[in-house]
């Protein structure tokens, strides 16, 4: 398939980004200014240390793909609102969309433990991983995964080792003291392979060029630093040059977006969305709905306010064929599952663009949809790990980055390629790995330092706590929209289509 022409605004910043053309402002004693104004520096480090800078120019990288954003927008005709934090809209950084579940929740750094608690950097025998124990149910694995029975100790029972939303709730606790023990012997890369069997989200952590050199980067025709997202199976400015039409583009410049996502990077590309001119309909399962929902409200909120809602019942033929009809009539649909998931459904995203000329489809997984690793499970904490997005403390061991840092980087940049798809009339297959798209931040950081900067070596740099903006209203109740975009109309009548 050959797609649309993309935008030089967006062509043009990847290249840069891979050559590493993008840099900061300024440096204070070592430190990214726009680093420690983030809230993520706040959020990395062991507890009882300091905040832990980064030798690249991670936030102005981030910020330079809000640019493009606000071009496009711009260009069709919906420039962002004015940034104000206290209204929801854009900040005039990305920087601190990085910290804002943290604000949220209250989360702190955990240098060893993830911001958030249920992810853990234990080393192996020959190296480091990255555990995620995110769901109730990963906890029930770890007998057949370390073939061993691993109990909690008094230590994992502390409450400031659990996540917050776990600490006052009757939960599984995660056995990470002897976990790390029965690790400690074990070669890492069988315990990645058992894992993955088992359906648990763990990783190598490792340097930056050997995440872009191993099975999985060079099977997608990746490099160091990684390409941001792959456009129709090719890094974005060689999908440029290898697009030569460009379909009409809508006259009015509103599209339609079904976001069929759920948690954070999806959904925060679907606000971002929404702040260019889009109008969102967020489709949840019937019986299964966002998690989200059951964290902090004006998180939820944040992400949300303003969108339509529907909910489907994916196990019905019928609600099959309701959510169908919803990417018949979109502009762009989101979506953030493993692709045996879509598989199951009867979706192919190829044959739906072929139906539907004008449609962006954006696919968000730990590791692409293609490759040997295609159906891995990953979280943000461990997919940045095993892209080599990790800060590395005083000692030389290595230390989570900011909260979950793969899911918002993968917000901003598959926005960006989105709006840029929709600017030239559609037509794309956008493939968004969280681990390459943090990793594409990371150019000139090709190994891990001995150590990464403080702000304590002398940077007059203030350390920022992370910071929420004001959700600019109430997300909708789930399904609230059903008849009204169930009964045939479909968002193309959000967006304004006839």
């Amino acid at each position: 398939m050959v797609g649309a022409l993309l935008d030089s605004a967006l062509t043009d910043w990847a290249a840069d980004l891979r050559a590493g053309r993008i840099g900061s402002a300024g440096w204070a004693g070592g430190v990214e200014p726009a680093w420690a104004a983030s809230g993520a520096m706040a959020l990395t480090g062991q507890p009882d240390g300091p905040p832990l800078g980064l030798t690249v120019p991670l936030v102005a990288r981030l910020d330079a793909a809000l640019a493009v954003i606000r071009t496009l927008a711009a260009g069709l005709g919906h420039p962002f609102p004015p940034a104000d934090a206290s209204t929801g809209g854009a900040p005039p950084s990305a920087g601190p969309l990085l910290g804002e579940r943290a604000a949220a929740l209250g989360l702190t750094r955990g240098g060893v433990l993830s911001a958030g608690r249920a992810a853990r950097l234990v080393q192996a025998a020959d190296g480091w991983l990255a555990v995620n124990l995110a769901r109730p149910d990963d906890v029930d694995l770890l007998p057949a995964w370390l073939e061993a029975e691993v109990e909690p100790t008094a230590a994992d029972r502390a409450a400031d080792v659990r996540p917050v939303a776990e600490r006052t709730v009757a939960a599984p606790v995660r056995p990470w003291t002897n976990l790390a023990a029965l690790v400690a012997t074990r070669p890492a890369a069988s315990l990645v392979e058992r894992a993955e069997l088992l359906g648990l989200a763990v990783s190598l952590a490792v340097d930056p060029a050997a995440a872009a050199a191993d099975e999985q980067a060079r099977a997608r025709g990746q490099r160091f630093p990684f390409a941001p997202f792959l456009v129709d199976g090719l890094p974005p400015e060689a999908a440029a040059r290898a697009a030569p039409r460009r379909p009409e583009a809508r006259r009015d410049g509103g599209f339609s977006v079904v976001d069929l996502s759920s948690l954070w990077a999806g959904p925060l590309c679907a606000q971002l969305l929404g702040l260019a001119g889009g109008q969102v309909v967020k489709v949840e399962g019937a019986g299964r709905l966002d998690g989200a929902r059951q964290g902090p409200p004006d998180f939820y909120d944040l992400l949300h306010a303003g969108q339509a809602s529907v909910t489907v019942d994916l196990r019905a033929p019928a609600g099959r064929a309701a959510l169908v009809g919803l990417i018949e009539r979109a502009d762009v649909v989101l979506e953030a599952s493993r692709p045996r998931a879509l598989e199951t459904l009867g979706i192919d995203p190829t044959a739906m663009i072929a139906r539907n000329p004008r449609l962006t489809w954006v696919s968000i997984t730990g590791y692409g949809r293609t490759g040997p690793w295609r159906q891995r499970p990953a979280f943000g904490d461990d997919a940045a790990a095993a892209a080599g997005a990790v800060a590395v403390d005083g000692a030389g061991g290595p230390v989570f980055l900011g909260d979950a840092i793969a899911d918002p980087v993968t917000g901003v940049l598959a926005a960006a390629g989105a709006l840029a798809s929709v600017a030239a009339g559609g037509g794309h297959h956008l493939d968004v790995a969280l681990r390459e798209a943090v990793g594409s931040l990371l150019a000139g950081r090709p190994v891990l330092p001995d150590r990464d900067p403080t702000a304590a070596d002398g940077s007059p740099v203030r350390v920022a706590p992370p910071r929420l903006r004001a959700p600019r209203g109430r997300a909708a109740p789930a399904g609230q929209d059903n008849d009204r975009l169930l009964a045939g109309a479909g968002p193309s009548t959000i967006a304004g289509q006839s």
